[in-house]
């Protein structure tokens, strides 16, 4: 048995180490100079969706691997270069590193007449190659390809620099400039934030309100909340109800600071976590305005009708995801949404898997850890899959459900709810 995994990030090296421990033959293709994806990018000065002020918002314990924790000398919340240190450590402990290609870039996945798939790669000389393996696990994660909207007009005519988060490296590069930050998501805070210290003035453009999450919450950490039995005993109605009520006694109304309020309950969106940004803006570090309407020379205008000069607009609008080295239609299907059983299995294409393309409120690593064992059980024959239609109907069922409580906007297709998803990997 010959396994392929793509991507030798948090979710690449699971997996790795999960077919490891089987004697599972498999390599590991891995398009950057080193382990680590998104957390190493930032100490390379490499371009992405890290910055040099990323830090985790999931604490250590949780996101270290089960198997071997991160070290006692970390903080609770590491940055990206601790991250990006454990992760290679990680990769020489679980031994793997061997196994790794660094350089090498995915240029095609495509099944054989032999119910197989021929990788072809490029290495970092130009050279391309074509294996064949019985089996590819993606673990490429889901922020692929920045996510542009419209940009408003007189955009073309703008003095000042239009730039997407992608290409956000510090706020020290900012420095006695102006600056609008657009969004309210994790990178727009944390980019909010960080320029708030070095910038003549931040600006925090928002359109839509969104629920901002302190990490900790009386004290515990929120995604170790997320794994209490006494929270997971709650419906979802019940956890709705407690944590905005205990928002509302930790912070207030966002509208207090200037924010829109979401027009949507707690957990029917992504969640926004940040200790800095609420801070900041009661610091007058961060000023909120709302959504852009145009932009005119070096002023930007906006909807309630105020202005300001501006050297900068930075975009944090998201990612899209994109797997451009894969058939058409796979993972996400014709409707946007990503067609998964048990947001692992792709049931059109025998043999194909992704690890990590998951977003739940909490750590992602304890679900990526059960998604490797899972794919490294199948790739043994120790797990065996049901017939197709039972994988469809799975799919459908899933997400109806999740429309129902995250509607059926992009990227929705990926949130899971951390405990009973974990659970249902543990009894595959």
């Amino acid at each position: 048995m010959s396994v392929c995994v793509i991507g030798a990030g948090l979710s690449g090296l699971a997996v790795a180490r999960a077919l490891e421990a089987r004697g599972v033959e498999f390599v590991c293709l891995e398009k950057s100079a080193g382990v680590g994806g998104i957390w190493r990018a930032p100490g390379a000065g490499e371009r992405g969706p890290g910055y040099l002020s990323l830090h985790l918002n999931s604490t250590k314990q949780l996101t270290g691997y089960a198997d071997h924790p991160m070290p006692a000398s970390y903080p609770v919340y590491p940055r990206h270069s601790d991250m990006a240190a454990y992760l290679r450590a990680y990769a020489e402990w679980a031994g793997v590193l061997d196994d790794i290609e660094l350089e090498t870039t995915v240029e095609s996945v495509r099944p054989t007449a032999g119910g197989a798939w021929t990788v072809v790669s490029r290495s970092a000389d130009g050279a391309r190659t074509a294996r064949v393996f019985n089996q590819v696990l993606v673990a490429s994660g889901h922020n692929t390809e920045p996510f542009l909207p419209a940009l408003p007009p007189g955009s073309e005519t703008f003095e000042g620099t239009i730039l997407h988060a992608y290409d956000y490296r510090d706020g020290s590069d900012w420095a006695g400039l102006r600056v609008v930050v657009v969004g309210l998501g994790a990178s727009a805070v944390d980019i909010a934030a960080d320029l708030s210290r070095y910038a003549e003035r931040t600006l925090l453009s928002v359109r839509r309100g969104l629920h901002i999450l302190p990490k900790q919450l009386f004290g515990v950490p929120l995604d170790e909340v997320a794994e209490a039995p006494w929270w997971t005993a709650m419906s979802l109605a019940e956890q709705r109800r407690f944590l905005e009520q205990a928002l509302l006694v930790a912070r207030g109304k966002l509208s207090d600071y200037g924010l829109p309020e979401p027009d949507h309950p707690v957990f029917a969106s992504a969640v926004t976590l940040s200790d800095d940004i609420l801070s900041r803006i009661r610091h007058g570090g961060v000023v909120p305005r709302p959504a852009i309407d145009r932009l005119d020379g070096d002023r930007v205008h906006f909807t309630d009708g105020s202005s300001e000069r501006a050297d900068a607009v930075v975009y944090c609008t998201g990612y899209r995801m994109a797997f451009p080295f894969l058939p058409d239609g796979c993972p996400i299907g014709p409707q946007g949404a990503v067609e998964l059983y048990k947001r692992v299995v792709a049931p059109d294409h025998p043999g194909l898997f992704f690890i990590g393309l998951v977003r739940p409120h909490g750590s992602i690593t304890r679900l990526v850890e059960a998604q490797a064992d899972w794919a490294a059980r199948l790739a043994t024959g120790e797990a065996v899959l049901p017939e197709p239609e039972v994988m469809r109907k799975e799919i459908a069922t899933y997400l109806g459900g999740i429309a129902g409580q995250y509607g059926s906007r992009e990227g929705a297709s990926i949130q899971v709810n951390f405990a009973p998803y974990l659970q249902e990997l543990r009894e595959v």
